[in-house]
């Protein structure tokens, strides 16, 4: 009941407003059964966007922090996930994407849209990066076709550490589904499930047009970080 309450009368006329959003490719997304959409993460309004434009609900595997954050803002985004119907997967250790594999299944034997960020996070610096092979294993195992999608503007809207997002227009562009049945029962083969994913984040690519990163966010990002820790912790002496 709240879901369609934000959808139709709270949240989703008011990023209409905000984003304008451009919708392509609506008539890809089946209008029955179960289904994985598969999309880039630009922004943490990505979570909004797409099921605000969507006609049908979809179940995204959101991460654990969202629902135990601190502090006022913690309890309204935990409020805002669980009532939309989002599920809380733990990213850290060794049984972490067993267990978003068993939620997402659960979603789609119950017939329904599943919605699923490839990358496994946000991209920081706008561009595309390699996919984690859980999308594969899923599709494959349910038997489910996949929609790509590329969120194009989002990050320009609200990139990471922006709170509130700027008015800035956006396209949301759906591509026709892939057919995976080829690798049915090859779902514990890894290089099947290395090829499947591929070929998902590459369709997202050609939706979407940014730059291919062939790395993972998440050990991207990380480097990062220790670079620029240990800058701060021996900074270069002036030149004389």
């Amino acid at each position: 009941m709240f879901y369609y309450l934000l959808k139709y009368v709270v949240l989703g006329p008011l990023l209409r407003v905000v984003f304008r959003p451009r919708i392509e490719g609506l008539e890809h997304v089946p209008a029955s059964g179960p289904a994985i959409i598969a999309g880039n993460h630009l922004s943490f309004s990505d979570h909004f966007l797409m099921p605000a434009i969507l006609r049908r609900r979809i179940t995204f595997l959101a991460k654990a922090e969202y629902f135990t954050g601190p502090g006022v803002k913690g309890r309204l985004t935990a409020f805002f996930f669980r009532s939309a119907g989002q599920i809380p997967v733990d990213r850290s250790g060794k049984e972490a994407g067993q267990a978003a594999i068993r939620e997402g299944l659960g979603v789609l034997r119950r017939g329904e849209l599943l919605g699923i960020y490839p990358e496994g996070t946000r991209s920081h610096d706008g561009r595309l990066y390699k996919g984690k092979v859980g999308v594969a294993v899923m599709a494959l195992t349910a038997g489910v076709p996949v929609v790509p999608c590329a969120m194009i503007g989002t990050f320009e809207a609200q990139p990471p550490g922006k709170v509130v997002p700027r008015i800035h227009p956006v396209t949301i562009r759906f591509g026709e589904p892939l057919d995976f049945s080829r690798y049915a029962g090859m779902e514990n083969q890894k290089a099947v499930l290395r090829a499947v994913t591929d070929e998902i984040v590459y369709a997202i690519l050609a939706l979407s047009g940014q730059e291919y990163v062939d790395e993972y966010a998440a050990v991207v990002k990380e480097r990062q970080a220790a670079e620029q820790s240990a800058r701060r912790r021996f900074p270069r002496a002036p030149l004389s």
